[in-house]
């Protein structure tokens, strides 16, 4: 048997150069090649996005004239507006109520639902599943009304004075395992909420 002589590959200066600007000839070819196939799909997706825009500002309503009149959507706007059109059913009921007379008694039968609503009278005991602790006030209010909808029993918490957070909770919950129940069901609409007593 032979035995296997080791080899040693020497490369001058000159070869590495050569080598090292081939690699980077290389690699600037591919670059170019995808910056020039980048731009060529550019007006196909500026033309989608335009095929798109007229169709979506026609269902929105005759006030909205474009997405660049639209206030700046915060995260829990955007939350509340998950549903197909949340705005609009209750505003389409409201019309009919104010329309039609005896229709006008559920108008007078909501506020004295909305009285004894949580906010008004704020749970001190028991356990509490808090969905987010934010700074605005607005903030607060419109991801309460979002969950209201999806039937949660949601408030804002009273603030402490130590800080400035308006705190969304659910509950109360005399047992912990309908509060764990809760949160389970808060994770699976995609909150991340967590367990308080």
């Amino acid at each position: 048997m032979a035995s296997s002589q080791d080899t040693e590959i020497t490369l001058g200066t000159g070869k590495l150069l050569v080598l090292f600007f081939g690699l980077v000839g290389i690699c600037a070819l591919f670059f170019a090649l995808g910056y020039s196939l980048g731009r060529k799909s550019e007006p196909v997706i500026a033309a989608a996005s335009a095929a798109v825009a007229p169709q979506t500002t026609p269902g929105t309503g005759k006030a909205s004239s474009g997405p660049t009149t639209a206030p700046p959507m915060t995260f829990y706007k955007s939350v509340e507006q998950k549903d197909a059109n949340p705005e609009l059913t209750p505003a389409v009921d409201g019309k009919t109520d104010t329309t039609t007379g005896p229709a006008n008694t559920t108008p007078a039968q909501n506020p004295p639902s909305t009285a004894s609503d949580p906010t008004t009278t704020l749970p001190t005991a028991g356990y509490f599943v808090q969905v987010a602790a934010v700074s605005k006030q607005e903030d607060a209010d419109s991801l309460v009304d979002a969950l209201k909808k999806k039937q949660y029993p949601a408030f804002v918490a009273d603030q402490i004075p130590t800080d400035k957070l308006f705190r969304v909770q659910l509950g109360p919950f005399s047992d912990i395992k309908d509060a764990e129940a809760m949160r389970a069901r808060l994770i699976a609409d995609g909150y991340s909420p967590i367990l308080k007593k």
